[in-house]
Order: C-alpha cells, then structure tokens, then sequence
C-alpha cells in the first residue's frame, strides 16, 4: 500500500540536544520485537551524534535511514518521497534539539500523524541549556507526552527537574533514568497554588499563568465556580456590547513568545470598561458557547468588577 493512500501514517517524534540518548532509545525499541513487528520504517536523522546506527543489526532490516543535516531541506515534498521510497508503514524521527519544531511540522505531509513525541535531556546538563538557551527547551517540553532525564546519579536534584518539567506542562511524563540502567516514573504530585474547592477561587498575580492554563485544559471542574483575579479589559467594537475579555499577557519561556490569554465575560456594565483597564473580577464561571472563542469555552459571569492598580510584575509566568 503506498503512503498516498494511507490516511493515518504513524509518526514517532524524538528530540532533545546532542548527546542526550535519543539514539540508544530508538536503537532499543527497533531491537524490541514488541515495538518494531516488522513494518516499514523510515527513520529520519537530523543530527549524528557519539551513538550510530548499524544497518547489520537484524533490527535494521526493515529500517531505511535518512539524514537531514540542514533544517532548510525539510520540505513537504521530500518528506513524502523518502516515505514513498522506503514504502514506510511508519516514520521515527530524531530531531535536532536545537532546531525549532516549526520547520518539521509546517513541512510534514498531511496523512502523517504524530503518535507520540518524547523529549531527552541529560540531567546533568539540562539546567544549563535551560538558563542560556530556554525557548528551545520550552517548546521541546511544552509539545512532548513525555520527558526523559537521564545520567541522573543518587545525588541529582530530581525535584529540580520536576518543576522545569511542570512549569512548562502539567500533562507531560516524566522519567529518571540512573546511570546503573534504573528507571524511576515520577509521580510526584503537583497541587495547584490555588483552592479550586473555596468559596472564590482567589488567583493571587504570580499564578495567574497556572491558572489560565489549568482552566483551558480542563474547563469542565471549573463550571459554577467562582473565580477572583486582576486582569487587563480587552474590548472590541465588533463583539456585543455586554461582552468583554479580561486577562493577562502570559510569557512562556521568552519576550518573543509574549501573548495576550484572556477570557470572555458576560455583564451589563461592559459598557464602561476601556481597553487597557486593569481590573479586579470576582465571576461565577459557566461552560457555554462563545463568540469570542468560536466554540465553547469558559465564559465569566461578573458579581464585580473593581477599578484597581497594575501588578507590580503586569507579565504573568510559569516560574
């Protein structure tokens, strides 16, 4: 069957920087008969690191290997002729870490479908990368299902690696892999800094960004609570007039990536409000269909709206 007419191409997406065992990983799951059955594989390489693949290997039979050494040469129609040539059932890719994601996903066909995507970092360097390189390690972190840290020794701070890892997504695994070959599963539990259970839902100025991000991904727990935190009036000419947006501008990783993350809100004195207001909101929320997101979404229901001063820090982040 040729990959045109394969709807659903199985894409395996591993990245990290050099040296961080991407390699060693997939080398192991093609030498795994659970992982590799046979199918046709295309493995895509984008940087050569310590660690080679030996196409003897019996492992390596069904494997052809591609390798890109320039993020340029990412392009849709070569992706999709060395899949046709290799007659892939499905596609590994090893990424360069210090490439952005953008260029691989705006040039994958689209039949090809991403599985599942992991991250390697070496422990005793990650920090390091994350202080002077962070925006590379952020979407890296922020896009994978699961982490893995490995060279972690006894005196690792682990807990130190735990909370990049969370300040980044609450959703992605994460896994320690020792020197000896051990592998522990982290399952250190992460408790919001707010009650989601009080009365009002006091969102204090430094979490503002856990908040947001908690809400969008599970908005359903957070239906006929009620909600207080300041935020910055978005209005708009074109909405209806009671309608109005109200949030902060979030940072992920760097000044580049700055955006404005709101919410809509229902109240009859919406009217008053002006853009670039700060405010402080105590809203009941309702889960319900939103012009302002185009689909359904958590809509704020105000019992206030206060005047009040801008935070001291007016940009909102993860750490």
């Amino acid at each position: 069957m040729s990959v045109q007419n394969n709807p659903e191409l199985p894409v395996y997406f591993f990245t990290g920087f050099l040296e961080s065992g991407k390699t060693k990983f997939i080398k192991e799951s093609l030498a795994d008969p659970k992982f590799n059955e046979g199918e046709n594989t295309l493995l895509i390489v984008c940087e050569e690191g310590l660690e080679e693949y030996e196409p003897e290997e019996d492992y390596m039979a069904n494997v052809t290997v591609e390798y890109f050494d320039d993020v340029q040469q990412l392009t849709e129609d070569r992706l999709r002729a060395r899949a046709r040539r290799a007659g892939a059932e499905r596609v590994i890719v090893e990424y360069n870490g210090m490439w952005e994601l953008s260029p691989f996903f705006e040039a994958m066909p689209a039949e090809w479908d991403v599985y599942q995507m992991m991250f390697f970092a070496d422990a005793t360097t990650i920090i390091n990368y994350n202080a002077n390189m962070r925006q590379l390690v952020a979407e890296k972190i922020q896009a994978c299902d699961l982490t893995v840290f490995n060279r972690v020794t006894p005196d690792t701070d682990t807990m130190e690696l735990h909370k990049l890892v969370r300040g980044l997504s609450r959703g992605a695994g994460i896994i320690y892999e020792y020197r000896d070959g051990s592998i522990v599963y982290d399952e250190e539990e992460d408790p919001l800094p707010f009650d989601i259970n009080a009365d009002i839902i006091e969102i204090e100025d430094k979490d503002y960004a856990l908040f947001f991000r908690d809400i969008s991904e599970d908005y359903m727990k957070y239906e006929g609570k009620t909600v207080r935190f300041t935020g910055i009036i978005a209005k708009d000419e074109q909405v209806p007039r009671d309608l109005f947006v109200i949030g902060r501008h979030v940072m992920t990783c760097c000044e580049a990536d700055i955006a404005y993350s709101g919410f809509a809100a229902v109240w009859k004195g919406a009217e008053s409000l002006k853009s670039y207001d700060w405010r402080k909101m105590t809203a009941v929320v309702k889960i319900e269909q939103c012009a302002i997101y185009r689909q359904k979404g958590p809509v704020f229901y105000p019992i206030s709206v206060e005047e009040c001063e801008a935070p001291e820090q007016k940009v909102a982040t993860f750490y």
